[in-house]
């Protein structure tokens, strides 16, 4: 894109156009997370159960003793040796969170249907401490319509983001999160989702990158992420694994 040189005065006419764009993207934010908590909430009735370092546990287990619980949907199909790129250019985000979320009543937990030893190790190398489990096993996955089985890939199309899509673009595996209430009686509400795009904002270099002068400067979506210790590899690599 060709940038226009102007003076300091016609800069700020334009800056402050942008500025009115800017507030108002902010308030529809604002709506929209009014409109999203407002949502109605779904019972759980599956006994859900995840492998854990310190064993087995239950779905009601992941809350951790709060009464919020976040689950990223990351993408770590059992048979790659290494989580998804894209899903880990998220994760590298979610650590210094979590103090303040766990303040807030909050329990963020990712998880992956790959085994627990292959997600222990792939945390080891990325140097994460956000909880993360292993789904292996269980429906949860599919209920949460992030893994599709072959029967599902083979019709054609697949239930994600709502909606069907073309099974070419689901890897088997896509990304997303979902949220959970646990009330004081242990009755488990499922109560948000978001996939593709939809967590997007808990990206912080994406939000930086959107004021830097070239933006993303990407084509197609975060063509330009790599897991954060292969910068230095030159090698084309897909966000959907390798």
């Amino acid at each position: 894109m060709e940038h226009q040189v102007v003076s300091r005065q016609e800069w700020l006419e334009a800056r402050r156009n942008l500025l009115i764009a800017e507030k108002e993207a902010t308030r529809q934010r604002d709506r929209v997370n009014a409109q999203r908590m407002a949502l109605p909430w779904v019972r759980v009735e599956t006994d859900y159960r995840f492998d854990t370092p310190e064993g087995q546990k239950s779905l009601t287990d992941l809350f951790d003793g709060r009464s919020q619980l976040i689950v990223y949907h990351f993408m770590f199909d059992p048979d790659w040796e290494a989580g998804c790129t894209g899903c880990s250019f998220l994760t590298d985000h979610l650590d210094g969170a979590l103090p303040h979320l766990n303040n807030h009543d909050v329990t963020l937990v990712c998880v992956s249907r790959a085994p627990l030893a292959k997600i222990e190790a792939y945390k080891r190398r990325m140097g994460w401490t956000v909880p993360w489990v292993s789904s292996h096993g269980s429906g949860f996955n599919s209920d949460f319509h992030v893994t599709f089985s072959p029967e599902e890939l083979a019709s054609g199309s697949v239930a994600y983001n709502f909606t069907q899509i073309p099974a070419q673009n689901a890897c088997g595996e896509l990304p997303g999160l979902s949220s959970f209430y646990r009330n004081p009686k242990g009755e488990v509400f499922h109560t948000y989702s978001s996939y593709a795009r939809g967590p997007e904002e808990l990206i912080g270099t994406l939000m930086i990158l959107d004021r830097a002068p070239f933006g993303r400067n990407e084509e197609p979506n975060m063509d330009f992420v790599r897991r954060h210790d292969e910068y230095a590899d030159a090698e084309e690599r897909r966000s959907c694994h390798s």
